[in-house]
């Protein structure tokens, strides 16, 4: 275990070793800030590795990394508030926050937190899609995600080839009318229902939005498809081609480098898919976490996965969502979906998924603050022919008056296949510069002053 300071040299080390129990663990090192340390955002790097086989796991920096401001009093830290949520003074949308990943017991979610510790038995808790609307408004979100597995519509994890296909279809259907019942019961509150669509196994997940139909890869004995529409098992590009012609919006879900492949190679670009994929997970808090009060401390983090698909060519907004499987719909942590819609439109399913097409989204692990970002005027999710000078705005607002640690403004070129950087200079919430001719893409990152993160959505720049 490694303390770095913000420039990224070392402070201290620790040796040791901490047998994980069910992948969890608590470990205390005595450690304590000195006046020579400069206030800032210091980060702590572990390693993990598998003891029997002495090798090391799979698990990169973006599930062991762990950020934290030095000299934050304790009561500055975050905790449960009444404050509101965060609004932008100066610019023409409201804000909105919710979640766009979550399962009921239309899959393998809607566990009673009381006795939940991870994913239910297809079809077998107590909580479905009403429910998660109802507990998702009273807990203050403004729009949830239903997004059940689309292979366990069937009831099983694996094949039922004795399931009924009717009812399958059927289900998935009651779960559209759900969402639209309460949607038109509660308009302050927009209810949605889709499907994870995927098997993280040789694949990935990937939420559909706003699909009427289910889709799937299995058949009953009789050779009768459980979904409307069959798509073969992993194939991505069948997917993407689905998706595409039919307007269908898309999430990469906890994206991992070995996922969502074409032709053999990961994270492979398609125009089908660039034309669906809006939205990549940047952040999730833990997924069988059956915490009620936001008190979750554990988070899984997916910035280096999503600048790949940006780089690779994709135009994704960054979401971050809670995958519950609990029924503590938005409840497990303070993290968020922030959506921008225009100030004076009403709140519909429409409303938002038109938000998410144009991509303005944000993430946030604070529902009390907003991050977005524009260039000359335009606003982030946008494409931008400029030439000359580009200046790029960072907006930044907190209902609970946190500050800003630090601010990265981070640039690509889509495409390229390399890395994304954070610019060298920017030391405020203005910055011009003027880009290499070509195409570009640019997000803001802030940490705030105790140590949650926002991510806005990129906007992208044709230079010429």
């Amino acid at each position: 275990m490694s303390l770095h300071r913000p420039d990224g040299r070392l402070v201290r080390q620790w040796r040791g070793r901490h047998v994980l129990q069910h992948g969890h663990g608590r470990v205390q090192v005595p450690w304590r800030a000195t006046a020579a340390m400069p206030n800032g955002i210091y980060e702590l790097r572990l390693q993990a590795g598998e003891i029997r086989q002495r090798r090391p796991l799979a698990i990169g920096p973006t599930t062991l990394l762990a950020s934290t401001a030095t000299r934050v009093p304790p009561a500055s830290m975050p905790g449960r508030t009444l404050a509101g949520p965060a609004h932008f003074d100066r610019l023409p949308y409201a804000i909105i926050y919710g979640n766009l990943h979550s399962q009921t017991n239309h899959s393998d979610g809607g566990g009673d937190p009381a006795h939940c510790d991870g994913a239910q038995a297809p079809q077998s808790a107590p909580f479905g899609p009403a429910d998660a609307y109802q507990f998702a408004e009273r807990h203050g979100l403004q729009f949830l995600l239903a997004s059940e597995h689309n292979h366990m519509f069937d009831g099983s994890e694996g094949s039922a080839p004795g399931a009924d296909p009717l009812a399958a279809r059927q289900l998935y259907r009651m779960g559209l009318d759900s969402a639209a019942s309460y949607s038109a019961a509660h308009p302050a509150f927009t209810a949605l229902y889709g499907q994870e669509w995927g098997i993280i196994s040789g694949g990935g997940h990937i939420n559909i939005l706003n699909s009427p139909a289910l889709l799937g890869w299995e058949r009953s004995a009789d050779g009768q498809p459980f979904a409307d529409l069959v798509t073969p098992r992993n194939d991505y590009a069948a997917l993407y081609k689905a998706m595409h012609e039919q307007g269908w919006l898309g999430q990469f879900n906890h994206p991992k480098e070995n996922q969502f492949p074409l032709g053999g190679k990961a994270l492979a670009y398609s125009q089908d898919g660039a034309a669906a994929m809006a939205l990549c997970e940047i952040m999730n808090s833990h997924a069988f976490s059956a915490r009620t009060d936001e008190s979750e401390v554990r988070h899984s983090f997916y910035e280096s996965t999503c600048n790949r698909l940006l780089e690779a060519g994709y135009q994704l907004a960054f979401s971050s969502n809670q995958d519950n499987h609990c029924a503590n719909w938005g409840a497990a942590y303070g993290n968020r979906t922030g959506i921008l819609l225009p100030a004076g439109d009403r709140q519909t399913q429409e409303s938002v998924l038109a938000a998410i097409r144009a991509r303005r989204v944000f993430a946030t692990m604070d529902k009390h603050s907003a991050i977005a970002l524009s260039a000359n005027g335009a606003i982030m999710g946008s494409e931008v022919d400029n030439s000359g000078p580009l200046a790029l705005q960072v907006h930044f607002a907190s209902s609970t008056g946190r500050g800003i640690a630090t601010l990265e403004i981070m640039e690509g070129v889509p495409g390229r296949q390399g890395a994304v950087r954070a610019l060298p200079g920017v030391r405020a919430l203005q910055h011009t510069l003027t880009p290499a001719p070509g195409r570009h893409f640019y997000y803001a990152r802030i940490t705030q002053d105790d140590g949650r993160q926002l991510w806005s959505a990129p906007i992208w720049i044709n230079q010429r």
